[in-house]
């Protein structure tokens, strides 16, 4: 039996680095007592389903007792990707991701292929992707020990609105002044090269192991998805990434009005940024999307109704969708 679309609370995840404030984007504030919050992750296998006949159970949970429902043709043991916010307040560590290859040698069973959207960025905001020409795995040990591992990196100033991917591989840094909405395979496996002094373990050799010097990371160029219509600048929609792990696309509604997506063969992800959106499919009752929150979406059959519908409440609404790689693409 098909599932229906259901709705997830956030995960919040602790970091040194992160905001004692979420808001806007969460009714959140952190004592002084506690570590700040570096991430809210949106599909964890932890995150708790908050509506319909699975309400209280986790995602990890139903993804194992219902995998081919949820699943469909993405064949995983568990929902395949993390889609999750980072709010810094300082520096992040200066760090690199396996590949799949590598995270196999090491017992994982996928490696961290992620892509970065930016919802809100401050005048001279950047993101460090890739190393310098000339770096060698000599010059990286010897700045980690004298702290000038920064001036090794490649920055890349950012803007809201901004996509940028961040290749499997890539030694990368993300500076304060941003909120990304990352994408993500599910994987939390991260390699330590530089920590600005934080009492975290570093794993150099790894990190020098899982590196490439030359990735496809940097910034990705949106795409129109419908065409130069004026139907479609009023409620378009933009393919803001295609990779071979994820397809993330914007849809930009209009209060009142209704986007319909097209039915995929593989779970998909839809968060609203702003506005008052619900998700309609056929015969289910419609899901709310909570400002910033995740609903996932399993895979429907060709010809049922699928569609966001902005209230007009709520006014012009922003919806993040996010498909695994192997997805048909999800709008029309």
């Amino acid at each position: 039996m098909p599932l229906a679309p259901f709705r997830l609370a956030p995960w919040f995840s602790p970091r040194p680095w992160g905001s004692r404030n979420l808001l806007p984007w969460f009714d959140l504030t952190v004592p002084e007592r506690c570590e700040p919050i570096g991430e809210a992750w949106l599909t964890s296998k932890d995150c708790v389903i908050e509506s319909g006949p699975h309400r209280g159970l986790t995602l990890g949970r139903v993804a194992a007792s219902h995998s081919r429902e949820l699943l469909g043709a993405v064949g995983e043991h568990d929902y395949p990707l993390l889609l999750k916010f980072i709010f810094p307040k300082e520096k992040l560590s200066v760090q690199v991701h396996p590949d799949d290859a590598m995270a196999r040698t090491v017992g994982q069973l996928r490696g961290k292929t992620e892509c970065w959207y930016c919802v809100e960025a401050a005048p001279g905001a950047a993101v460090a992707l890739g190393l310098k020409p000339g770096v060698t795995d000599k010059s990286i040990r010897d700045a980690v020990r004298h702290d000038t591992l920064e001036q090794l990196l490649k920055w890349v100033p950012v803007t809201a609105g901004d996509m940028v991917f961040v290749d499997a591989g890539t030694v990368h840094a993300i500076a304060p002044g941003v909120v990304l909405l990352e994408t993500q395979q599910q994987s939390d496996i991260t390699y330590r090269l530089y920590d600005y002094g934080r009492d975290r373990e570093l794993h150099v050799d790894l990190a020098l192991q899982a590196m490439r010097l030359t990735t496809q990371a940097g910034k990705v160029k949106p795409q129109p998805l419908d065409g130069g219509s004026s139907a479609s600048k009023q409620n378009g929609g933009t393919r803001l990434i295609h990779q071979r792990y994820f397809t993330v696309d914007r849809f930009d509604l209009a209060a009142g009005s209704t986007r319909s997506i097209a039915p995929a063969e593989a779970p998909l992800t839809l968060i609203a940024l702003t506005g008052d959106v619900t998700l309609h499919t056929s015969g289910t009752e419609p899901v709310l999307l909570g400002h910033c929150q995740a609903v996932v979406m399993p895979p429907q059959q060709s010809g049922e109704i699928c569609e966001l519908r902005a209230r007009n409440a709520g006014g012009d609404a922003t919806v993040i969708c996010a498909a695994p790689g192997a997805a048909a693409p999800v709008a029309q």
